[in-house]
């Protein structure tokens, strides 16, 4: 049973709000422009748009998977995973462009990029809809990840 509609603005303020706040106090500033850039870095204007999407792909797995209540392990694990990727999501920003911690921001991401996985093998038999719904978001965060890694190797540790 998927949780009644009038809780999705909920998730969908928590999440596209969340991230879109996040992303104006953790805005690219002059620290960012100076990095070298790998060859395969998007162009800024990209961002926004692939993380609303994202953000609301992320909100209706989150409410979809928001009120299942199965006495099965995997159950149960599906929300914790759901708010440890979100937690992780948050605070990747925060970490690489506010306290320029290129390295600590790629061990922010991989456990991201894990903890997306975990929810999408998790939720498979809980949720296939839900399930799938993270394979952008897992795509996206995968490439996220190896841009990330780029950035310290080009830039070092920051």
């Amino acid at each position: 049973m998927v949780t009644p509609w009038k809780s999705l603005p909920a998730f969908l303020l928590l999440v596209v709000g969340g991230g879109l706040l996040i992303g104006a106090l953790t805005a690219p500033g002059a620290w960012f422009a100076a990095l070298h850039k790998p060859t395969f870095n998007p162009p800024n204007w990209l961002f926004a748009p692939v993380w609303t999407v994202l953000y609301v792909l992320i909100a209706v797995a989150g409410w979809r998977v928001g009120s299942r209540r199965r006495g099965r392990r995997a159950a149960s694990l599906v929300p914790g995973l759901w708010w440890l990727q979100l937690g992780l999501n948050f605070l990747w920003s925060p970490v690489f462009f506010a306290a320029h911690r290129i390295d600590v921001a790629l061990g922010v991401i991989a456990l991201l990029l894990l903890s997306i996985i975990g929810f999408i093998v998790a939720a498979w038999h809980q949720d296939k809809v839900a399930a799938l719904l993270f394979a952008p978001y897992a795509l996206w965060v995968a490439f996220a990840l190896a841009l990330n890694a780029a950035f310290y190797r080009l830039n070092g540790a920051g």
